[in-house]
């Protein structure tokens, strides 16, 4: 018939693309309205109230591309009858799920819709070069992998990678926000205070990850560190975050300053992501991109 598990995840995970990128769309005429309203007076608060209902639409459709990103990972899990997150396909599909969610998170707590487009930006992002470029069929993991370390290891840092990606885009915002500040962009001390608490959250997650790597590593090929492309890379990562977090704590290294850790953070995680698992090689390549 066709018709399976592993096509019903494929199939979810194309829906959810697509209702991402309509949630954009939804997501950047409520910010052109807001940039344009229409006349002073009533009009104008009709102009908002016509705004917030756009907004609130691409809001809801977010909550619906979650619904179907999860139902897409849950899937494959099931297809492949093990945890999904044995290729570089399906992590990213869980790092895509963590980062769309945590938008949702932020945007229920701080005044920020107007980074919607932004925030779901590296989500669609992702996506399409994941379903693009890294899709791999469902198949068992090499032996390497098969490890309860799987589960604990590389599902939280995907966790973490997803956590940290909307911090790095409000730092990225901030900086732009201190270039442009009439913009319609949220408050600069909003994102400023996004980016600290958000990543307070991923940077733990993050630091428990690469614990969990080094024991991994050391119970698989006996060493705890080898300067593996992406333990060195990781290791760098961590360093900019835990830099970040002590300049955002000093009362001298608030503000720009330590919106630039953030953002070269969130560009080292990026270039893990994409150039290490591709480009190089090492005995963290398991990308399985077909």
């Amino acid at each position: 018939m066709g018709f399976t598990v592993s096509s019903v995840s494929d199939w979810s995970f194309l829906s959810a693309t697509g209702v991402y990128l309509l949630a954009m769309v939804f997501a950047a005429v409520s910010t052109a309205m807001a940039r344009h309203p229409v006349t002073v007076g009533a009009p104008a608060a009709e102009s908002s109230v016509r705004d917030d209902r756009v907004g609130r639409m691409g809001l809801a459709l977010t909550w619906l591309g979650v619904g179907l990103h999860a139902v897409a990972v849950a899937c494959r899990g099931i297809a492949a009858h093990r945890w999904p997150l044995g290729n570089l396909y399906e992590y990213v599909m869980m790092i895509t799920l963590v980062t769309a969610a945590a938008w949702l998170v932020v945007a229920n707590r701080f005044p920020v819709r107007h980074m919607a487009v932004w925030a779901l930006l590296p989500v669609a992002g992702l996506m399409v070069l994941d379903g693009k470029v890294f899709y791999a069929h469902v198949a068992p993991v090499p032996p390497a992998l098969q490890s309860y370390w799987l589960i604990i290891h590389v599902t939280t840092a995907a966790a973490a990678t997803g956590a940290l990606v909307v911090p790095g885009i409000a730092s990225i915002l901030y900086l732009v926000r201190a270039v442009r500040p009439r913009s319609k962009l949220p408050r600069s001390d909003t994102l400023d205070k996004v980016a600290y608490r958000a990543t307070i959250i991923g940077f733990p997650l993050f630091t428990f990850a690469v614990i969990c790597g080094a024991v991994w590593a050391e119970s698989a090929w006996g060493r705890f560190w080898g300067w593996d492309p992406k333990e060195v890379t990781s290791f760098v990562a961590w360093v900019m975050y835990a830099a970040y977090l002590h300049a955002r704590a000093t009362a001298g290294w608030r503000g720009t300053r330590a919106a630039v850790l953030n953002v070269l953070g969130l560009a080292v995680l990026l270039f893990n992501l994409i150039f290490i698992n591709l480009v190089t090689s090492g005995l963290h390549s398991y990308a399985g991109v077909n």
